[in-house]
Parts: C-alpha cells; sequence; structure tokens
C-alpha cells in the first residue's frame, strides 16, 4: 500500500453501514499514514450492519455540518443497502460528494456507495463497478459497468462488495497519492 502520511481521508457513513466496508478502509488507511474521520450526519456514533444483522458500533469523528470538502484529500463511500439508500437523500451529503468531485479529489465507493455517485452525476460517463444489484441503476445512469474487483476512472474509484476491499483500499491509497485529477472531465 502506498505511503499517505500526512493525507486526510473522510469516511461518510449514517447507520446501515456494511460493516467490513467503513472498518477496513478505516484501518487500512490509517496504517498507510492517513489521518482518517468518520463524518455523519448525526452525532456520537453509526452503527454498522453485519452481513445479516445489526454490527457494532462506529464513533463519528466530525458531524457532516462541520466538515467542508477543503478539509480533506479523498472522500470514502462505504456500502450496505441502508447507508447509501440513507445518504442519497442528505441534501449535505450530496454536496459534500459533489465538492470532492469538482475539487478533482479522489473518491472511493464500494458495493452500493455508488448509489451515491448516481444521485450526484458523478456516475455519468464513467467507468465503474458496484454491487451486481444495482448495476441496472449505475448503468441507467450513464456509467459503463465492468464486472471487476476495482474499476479507477480519473480518481473515482468503485469496488464490488467486501470481498474486494484489499484491492479497494490499496487502490484508493494510490489515487490519494497521486493527488488531484486535474484532467477530471465533468459529465
Amino acid at each position: 500500500m502506498h505511503d499517505i502520511t500526512g493525507k486526510k481521508v473522510a469516511i461518510l457513513a449514517t447507520n446501515g453501514f456494511e460493516q467490513s466496508e467503513l472498518e477496513v478502509p478505516l484501518k487500512q488507511l490509517r496504517e498507510a499514514g492517513a489521518e482518517v474521520h468518520v463524518v455523519s450526519p448525526q452525532q456520537g456514533a453509526i452503527k454498522g450492519w453485519d452481513k445479516d444483522n445489526w454490527g457494532r458500533e462506529v464513533p463519528v469523528d466530525r458531524k457532516l455540518d462541520e466538515v467542508n470538502a477543503n478539509d480533506y484529500d479523498a472522500l470514502v463511500l462505504p456500502g450496505g443497502q441502508i447507508n447509501p439508500d440513507l445518504l442519497r437523500v442528505e441534501e449535505k451529503a450530496l454536496s459534500l460528494i459533489r465538492a470532492f468531485y469538482e475539487q478533482k479529489k479522489p473518491i472511493g465507493a464500494i458495493c452500493h456507495a455508488p448509489w451515491l455517485l448516481v444521485e450526484t452525476g458523478v456516475a455519468k460517463g464513467r467507468d465503474m463497478t458496484s454491487y451486481k444489484s444495482i448495476k441496472t441503476d449505475v448503468m441507467n445512469a450513464g456509467a459503463n459497468w465492468h464486472d471487476k474487483e476495482v474499476v479507477v476512472d480519473q480518481g473515482i474509484v468503485t469496488s464490488r462488495n467486501p470481498g474486494d476491499l484489499d484491492a479497494f483500499c490499496a487502490k484508493v491509497a494510490e489515487e490519494i497519492a497521486e493527488g488531484r485529477h486535474t484532467q477530471r472531465q465533468a459529465a
């Protein structure tokens, strides 16, 4: 994994995130040297979904109202069915995602989290992957969907499921190390 010491990463999530899809990037990106904050619309703690039942709580480091893209080098969006479905109706969450995109900063989205890239218009024209059940949603948003463990398109990193986490985290760290993607075109 690339050394990303001194970089700051926001993980945007709410209740119902897939447990491993928040905890593994949190751990691996911190081990690679980044300062990583869990950002959520609520404060205190958020509860994960672990395979087929509620999982563990994860402390929230920053409330969504208190952050902006200027403070971070990258954004990670964990999946799970519940988490991105709740976030895609939160205008402040969508605004934060758009700001990262407009600032040409890396964004990682795994599993069902590409729904958030669909909702913000980021998916259009991109090579992407996602959990198989939202493949049609991603394609209907104008993305070129690929069945691969990790797909990168100008700093937008997507993966399919928890089995892809190591490849996902490694590619997110690589994109953070590369920095902004100034050649990125608006969708």
